[in-house]
């Protein structure tokens, strides 16, 4: 009995391994990126429409292989994604730090964008399947994005100071190396017990694997009002990110070193917000009303931000407009989103649905911010930000329309 107990932990020991790798993770890439962000404009010299460039190619590359990769996920194993999505992350990472040109940056970001692929909605359908506490599942999903955001503002301030102590392109490649090496981690201690892999037709079984989390995101309305939701948050988030800096660098945030500083301080501020509003909403999160009530909250909460950032005259208004948008709207939102359809799918698609929650993000981010950016040259930054601040309203009018729909279909029930 020990010995089989040693070699098959117990949910409890699994739930912390999964919290443990998620937060490890987001040190890596999240420091990672603070890096390469600055390497690619200062070490590689990339212009501002090269940076464009690899940007855009990236979003279509991910796009282009979600839900190929939660298909492959769904047939051959989850556990077998994410290990293949470390593999490709660290290749992906290494290779920033190695080549500072335009074209091996951009088909490095393209590779870094399809890693990520493989893995998302990879780990939720494991952590369901393995775990197997559908009970505790909504508390073990909020619990995984707050050490996420705890592990984003650890990673910052550690391969910050790297990079500063040694230099950027050694902080590129150990954090590459370190990404593998968690990725081997994960290929040992995880186990995937609960999994039935497909042996034979696996074609067949893919395409219909496919064709099943394709049929479910457009016929159950709870999931398409999700899919819904999310091109519209993601649009309007993918907005914020890109021109929410430029607006409070016109309201007199400063420049140069001591800008950075409040920049990082920002930052720091919207994990440790996002972690506390993850953790006071998470007990809300396990049923259909609670999670409806929440995200209509996030919507709300995000419109509100953005009209006061786009309205704001003085820096500390909208820093703070800056701080509730990005520590309490949109992680919520993508919370919420996550426990709610993973709760709504079958196992056996599980990892596809979430590829499809996935692949609306994308879709959001490059119709919605597009369509924004476009307009943004009349509107300025802070009516652009009012534009955005109407995605976030039409959110909200989505959840209150699946409500009311709900609703009138559960009078309508015999009884």
């Amino acid at each position: 009995m020990r010995r089989a107990a040693a070699t098959h932990p117990g949910p409890r020991v699994l739930a912390r391994r999964f919290l443990v790798w998620n937060f490890l993770r987001a040190v890596l890439h999240n420091g990672w990126w603070l890096v390469t962000s600055l390497y690619m404009a200062v070490d590689a010299g990339l212009s501002s429409a090269q940076l464009l460039l690899v940007a855009a190619a990236q979003g279509v590359a991910s796009i282009l292989f979600e839900v190929p990769a939660g298909v492959v996920a769904d047939t051959l194993g989850r556990k077998k994604a994410i290990v293949a999505s470390h593999v490709l992350m660290a290749a992906a990472m290494t290779v920033t730090g190695m080549f500072p040109s335009f074209v091996p940056l951009m088909l490095a970001q393209m590779l870094w964008g399809i890693s990520w692929t493989f893995t998302s909605g990879s780990d939720v359908a494991w952590a369901t399947d393995e775990i197997d506490r559908p009970d505790r599942m909504h508390l073990l999903l909020a619990a995984q994005s707050r050490w996420q955001m705890i592990g984003a503002g650890g990673g910052i301030v550690a391969f910050g100071g790297f990079a500063v102590i040694m230099d950027r392109p050694a902080a590129i490649v150990c954090a590459g190396v370190l990404m593998l090496l968690l990725g081997t981690w994960f290929a040992v201690v995880f186990p995937e017990r609960n999994f039935v892999r497909v042996r034979r037709d696996r074609l067949k079984a893919a395409v219909g694997i496919a064709r099943r989390g394709a049929r479910l995101a457009v016929t159950d309305r709870t999931v398409l009002m999700l899919v819904v939701v999310t091109v519209l948050v993601n649009g309007a988030a993918d907005t914020f990110g890109r021109i929410y800096p430029v607006r409070l660098a016109g309201l007199g945030l400063p420049q140069g070193a001591s800008g950075m500083a409040w920049f990082t301080a920002i930052n720091l501020a919207v994990y440790a917000i996002a972690a506390l509003a993850l953790a006071a909403a998470q007990r809300r999160l396990d049923s259909d009303g609670g999670a409806r009530a929440s995200l209509a909250f996030s919507c709300l909460t995000g419109l509100v931000s953005l009209v006061v950032l786009g309205l704001a005259s003085i820096l500390p208004l909208a820093v703070t407009a800056v701080i509730t948008a990005k520590g309490v709207a949109m992680p919520l939102a993508r919370t919420v989103t996550t426990i709610w359809v993973n709760r709504r799918t079958a196992g056996d698609i599980r990892a596809t649905t979430h590829s499809f929650l996935a692949q609306a993000e994308y879709t959001g981010e490059i119709l919605c911010a597009a369509g924004l950016a476009a307009l943004a040259g009349t509107f300025g930054t802070g009516g652009t930000m009012l534009l955005a601040a109407t995605l976030f309203a039409a959110g909200a009018g989505t959840v209150a329309l699946n409500r009311s729909r709900t609703r009138s279909l559960d009078r309508e029930a015999p009884r």
